[in-house]
C-alpha cells in the first residue's frame, strides 16, 4: 500500500495496551465528526468496505464521511477492543444518532482493521446495522465531541 510520510503511532505489533490506544484515538477521531481529520489516520490508497459501499483512497473517505454526518445527526460513537494480532485490530462499537425527522437510531457493528508499518490504516472492513430507538433510551449522553474518560465503555453499558 502507497503511504504519505505520516507516521501515526502506535505503530504495530500491537500490544493489548497499544491496540486500545489506537481505537480509542479512533473513536475520538470519528466523534469529531470531522472528515478531513479523520481521513488522515488512512493510508492514501486505503480500502474500505462500509455496509454497501467501497471507497478507495482518502478523497473517497472524505466524501463518504461527509454524507454520513450530514445524515447522522447529533453523532455518538463508542468502540471497544474485541481482538489483535500483529498489525490487525478487531473492534465493536455502537453509535447513537437522529436523523433530519427526529426519529433516534444505535447502530451496532464490527470493524477489522489493518495497519501499514506507519501506524496509518490501509484496510477497513465495517458491518453495521442499525436499531430504531426511543429518544428515552438512548446511553450515550455526552456533549457532543470526545467521549468523557469516565462515561462508561459499551461492556459497562450492557450493549
Amino acid at each position: 500500500m502507497t503511504t504519505d510520510s505520516a507516521v501515526r503511532p502506535p505503530l504495530p505489533p500491537f500490544t493489548r495496551e497499544t491496540a486500545i490506544q489506537k481505537i480509542r484515538m479512533a473513536e475520538d477521531g470519528w466523534n469529531s465528526r470531522d472528515p478531513q481529520r479523520v481521513a488522515q489516520v488512512y493510508t492514501i490508497d486505503c480500502r474500505w468496505r462500509n455496509r454497501a459501499e467501497f471507497p478507495v483512497g482518502r478523497e473517497q473517505i472524505v466524501q463518504f464521511l461527509t454524507r454520513k454526518w450530514a445524515k447522522e445527526l447529533d453523532y455518538r460513537l463508542i468502540k471497544e477492543l474485541w481482538a489483535f494480532d500483529g498489525n490487525r485490530i478487531a473492534v465493536r462499537f455502537a453509535y447513537e444518532w437522529h436523523d433530519d425527522s427526529g426519529h433516534w437510531y444505535r447502530s451496532y457493528g464490527n470493524e477489522n482493521w489493518e495497519f501499514d508499518e506507519n501506524g496509518l490504516m490501509q484496510r477497513r472492513y465495517a458491518s453495521i446495522n442499525d436499531m430504531p430507538i426511543r429518544e428515552s433510551d438512548r446511553k450515550f449522553h455526552w456533549p457532543l465531541g470526545r467521549r468523557p474518560d469516565d462515561h462508561p465503555g459499551l461492556s459497562e453499558l450492557g450493549l
